[in-house]
């Protein structure tokens, strides 16, 4: 048998691959979003690790799955999760087994603390295959009319009211100077503080984007310049999952 070379150790050829799967933004229905060979694939799989294994159980109920719950491992990886546990979390595909990695919603590994473990398998050798399925922030970008030749997407803006309105100032600067969609996110309950912040701190042209509960029932997006958001007034977005995205003019 041959052996491939992981940096740190030697694992056989027949190892295992990664494989990140996409799942639903919300209950819209797994075979609204993910194409049959992705549900396939997922459904195929003994071994996950994910962000909250709650929600991990509800999406493999959804898939024509060919093992028992029972049968599956999951193994969460958040934000509390020590760097010393993730080497454990690749052990499956030492042996040979595949592992499929989720978010909680979207894609893994994009906002999402997944992309550590994809950092350790590429430094260990394995193979890693990216699976096709719904992005917020890209269905945002998409739909949005603002710049998809140029953007940054930035995570949470800082929550001190101090620094919240100096980032924003940087972000319209920088979108203004090298021509860039800026995109990023907020915690649903706070989606009203973010909304008036910009209005406030932002030039009357720069257009702003609001994307709401992107692929369900009840989706919004919004592209408006600021003078026009201060006349029409905030969408309703209190507490729905949102993308925020912002071009200066």
């Amino acid at each position: 048998m041959q052996f491939i070379q992981t940096g740190r150790r030697s694992h056989p050829m027949s190892t295992g691959t990664l494989f990140l799967i996409p799942v639903p933004l919300g209950p819209s229905g797994v075979s609204n979003v993910l194409p049959p060979d992705v549900c396939q694939q997922a459904a195929s799989l003994q071994h996950y690790v994910a962000e909250n294994a709650k929600s991990a159980r509800a999406f493999l109920k959804s898939l024509p799955h060919t093992l028992p719950l029972q049968q599956i491992t999951i193994v969460e990886l958040n934000e509390h999760t020590a760097s010393s546990e993730l080497l454990g979390m690749l052990e499956p595909l030492i042996n040979g087994n595949d592992v499929g990695l989720i978010s909680e919603a979207g894609c893994p590994a994009v906002a999402d603390p997944g992309a550590q473990l994809v950092a350790l398998a590429h430094q260990r050798g394995f193979t890693v295959r990216p699976l096709v399925g719904p992005s917020s922030i890209l269905l945002a970008l998409m739909a949005s009319g603002l710049s998809g030749q140029n953007f940054a997407f930035h995570g949470y803006l800082p929550a001190k009211e101090d620094q919240l309105p100096r980032k924003i100032a940087a972000l319209e600067k920088d979108s203004r100077t090298e021509k860039r969609a800026q995109i990023f996110i907020e915690t649903p309950y706070r989606n009203h503080r973010m909304f008036d912040a910009l209005l406030a701190h932002c030039s009357p042209h720069t257009r702003l984007c609001i994307a709401s509960d992107l692929t369900l029932t009840d989706e919004s997006v919004r592209t408006h310049a600021i003078s026009e958001w201060k006349k029409i007034g905030p969408p309703m977005f209190d507490r729905r999952p949102t993308i925020f995205l912002l071009q200066a003019a």
